[in-house]
């Protein structure tokens, strides 16, 4: 996109916690630093397709305070003070308001929003839908978001209307086959409008978060930053603001989001395990194995889930790895 056009500037939000893919990923390296999917890691390939659109100094990624050494050593090629560590999560909202602050400075840039633990198979499609997205957010008033073609009816992804530009958030089972009858698509959780659309969005449906999107991140912020809320942006904003508009995109999208991206991504056996490391399988099925540390052997199983590495081992039903959030839970 050429520089004299459009003023635009992405922000990769990089706020995981490593629960999903434990215990590959951990709280000191999360899930956007593995590198198991696409050969870097995944943090790395959300900036670098982003690349002809923005150089690296016009890329910012909010995370945790603890992980903005690590961000830096992934991703050296960006300016040391884009990269922005939260005093606590927040989640999603008060990350976007922050990226609002950093890189917004002119009410007239386009700012992008981008998780940073997501694979697209076809960056040239993506830079070419994100293209588009950039110069209908640049004309208007409105949030831009690119919406996802579902080829199943997913109930752990929201969903966006292109035709009223309204979101839902997770469906249920029943729901989530009606939205699909209906041409809903998925919210891939990818954001893009003028910094002043993001910024009046915020004053009209999460005051507590406009501070944030005010400028610079300072210690005065820092100390207020317990008392924000903890909500999505989905939650705070993309709900209520009365429709956005949706660019749809086709471009191999993936949320990657549990051990099932190991059966995408990763080559079968003859009776459908997918090995990786040394691993050791007899008259077993339709596994799934990691094998980091320890070897793993397995005799006359099916449809489990076996990691290990050198601190942990984990053994999961198959069906269950949705679930991985409950190994987590504090009574």
């Amino acid at each position: 996109m050429a520089r004299n056009s459009i003023d635009f500037k992405a922000v990769i939000l990089a706020g995981g916690c490593g629960e999903r893919f434990w215990p590959l990923s951990t709280p000191e390296r999360p899930k956007q630093f593995l590198r198991v999917f696409g050969g870097e890691s995944l943090i790395r390939q959300s900036v670098m397709r982003l690349l002809g659109l923005v150089r690296f100094e016009d890329v910012y990624v909010v995370t945790s305070k603890e992980l903005v050494a690590a961000t830096r050593r992934e991703l050296p090629e960006l300016p040391s003070d884009n990269v922005i560590g939260e005093p606590m999560r927040r989640d999603t909202g008060a990350a976007v308001a922050l990226g609002v602050g950093e890189a917004g400075s002119d009410d007239r840039t386009v700012v992008g929003f981008f998780p940073s633990d997501q694979m697209v198979a076809d960056p040239r499609r993506f830079r070419a839908s994100v293209k588009k997205a950039v110069s209908i957010a640049s004309r208007g008033r409105r949030i831009v978001t690119l919406g996802i073609k579902p080829t199943f009816p997913a109930t752990g992804f929201g969903y966006v209307d292109p035709k009223t530009g309204s979101f839902v958030e997770k469906p249920d089972a029943k729901k989530a086959k009606a939205y699909l009858k209906k041409g809903y698509l998925w919210n891939a959780g990818m954001f893009i409008a003028k910094a002043g659309t993001f910024r009046s969005a915020l004053a009209a449906h999460a005051p507590d978060l406009v501070p944030l999107a005010s400028g610079r991140f300072s210690a005065e912020l820092r100390d207020v930053y317990e008392a924000l809320p903890k909500i999505s942006f989905d939650f705070a904003v993309m709900e209520k603001c009365g429709g956005v508009d949706v660019v749809p995109g086709d471009f191999g999208w993936d949320d990657v989001g549990s051990f099932a991206a190991f059966d995408t991504y990763f080559p079968h056996d003859s009776r459908g395990n997918v090995r990786e490391g040394p691993c050791t399988v007899v008259e077993s099925d339709s596994n799934i194995c990691v094998a980091r540390s320890a070897r793993i052997s397995l005799l006359g199983v099916k449809n489990l889930v076996v990691v290990t590495t050198p601190d942990s081992v984990l053994v999961a039903d198959k069906s269950r790895i949705s679930e991985m959030k409950k190994l987590f839970k504090r009574n």
